[in-house]
C-alpha cells in the first residue's frame, strides 16, 4: 500500500472515529453537516475548538486531512446536530478533502484578517464549495483573526463588500477571544432552518446536508396519530 494510500486511510479512520447513539438522535430536530473551509494558517481549527470546547486550542499545527467535531445547540426553539468538518488549507490535500464536501448544508469560510493572501483566495474557495457541495450551501464568511486587528491588512468594509457581492453573510471573528465565534455556526444554522420552514431547503433530498433528528420525525407523525385517535372515538 503507498504512502498516500495509507494517508487517505488515516483521515478516514480520524475523521469517522465518533459513532452517534440513539439517544442523541432522540433528542435532536436535525442534524446538519457543516464544513469550515479556507487557506492554510487562517486559524479554521481554532475556531472549531473554541465553538466546541469554548476555549483556545493554544498547540495548534496545521490540519493533516480533515478533522471532526460536533455540538448539539438550541436555534429558534429547535435542537440541532452540527457535524463539523474542518478542512486542511495546504493545497496538496485539496484532492482528499475536497470528497467531504459533498452534502454540506452550511459552511464557514474563513480568511485571515491580516492576510491578504489568504483574503485573495476566498474566490477559489467559495466556487469550490459551491460546485462540489451545492449551490444552496449557506456560507458566512469569517474574517479570523480580530484580536490582531493593529496588524489588519484587509478592513472591515472591504470583505462587506466581497460577502454582499456574494451574497454571503459576513462577521469578524476571534478564536483567541471567542468573539463572534458561536455567532458565526448558529447565524449559519438559523438561515438553513429558515430555509427549511419556507420550503427553499427540503431535508428527504438526497445530499441536502440535512436530516431529521427523532423529534422532528415524530412530530411530523403526530398529526396521522392524532387523526386516528379522533376516528377511533367518533366509532365509540
Amino acid at each position: 500500500m503507498s504512502n498516500w494510500s495509507l494517508f487517505v486511510l488515516f483521515c478516514r479512520k480520524r475523521t469517522h472515529r465518533k459513532q452517534e447513539t440513539s439517544t442523541q438522535r432522540e433528542q435532536t430536530d436535525f442534524l446538519f453537516k457543516f464544513l469550515v473551509i479556507g487557506s492554510a494558517g487562517t486559524g479554521k481549527s481554532c475556531l472549531l475548538h473554541q465553538f466546541i470546547e469554548n476555549k483556545f486550542k493554544q498547540d495548534s499545527n496545521h490540519t493533516i486531512g480533515v478533522e471532526f467535531g460536533s455540538r448539539v445547540v438550541n436555534v429558534g426553539g429547535k435542537t440541532v446536530k452540527l457535524q463539523i468538518w474542518d478542512t486542511a488549507g495546504q493545497e496538496r490535500f485539496r484532492s482528499v478533502t475536497r470528497s467531504y464536501y459533498r452534502g454540506a448544508a452550511g459552511a464557514l469560510l474563513v480568511y485571515d484578517i491580516t492576510s491578504r493572501e489568504t483574503y485573495n483566495a476566498l474566490t477559489n474557495w467559495l466556487t469550490d464549495a459551491r460546485t462540489l457541495a451545492s449551490p444552496n450551501i449557506v456560507i458566512i464568511l469569517c474574517g479570523n483573526k480580530k484580536d490582531l486587528d493593529a496588524d489588519r491588512e484587509v478592513t472591515f468594509l472591504e470583505a462587506s463588500r466581497f460577502a454582499q457581492e456574494n451574497e454571503l453573510m459576513f462577521l469578524e471573528t476571534s478564536a483567541l477571544t471567542g468573539e463572534n465565534v458561536e455567532e458565526g455556526f448558529l447565524k449559519c444554522a438559523r438561515t438553513i432552518l429558515n430555509k427549511i420552514d419556507s420550503g427553499e431547503l427540503d431535508p428527504e433530498r438526497m445530499g441536502s446536508g440535512i436530516q431529521y433528528g427523532d423529534a422532528s420525525l415524530r412530530q411530523l407523525r403526530q398529526p396521522r396519530s392524532t387523526t386516528t385517535q379522533t376516528k377511533q372515538q367518533c366509532n365509540c
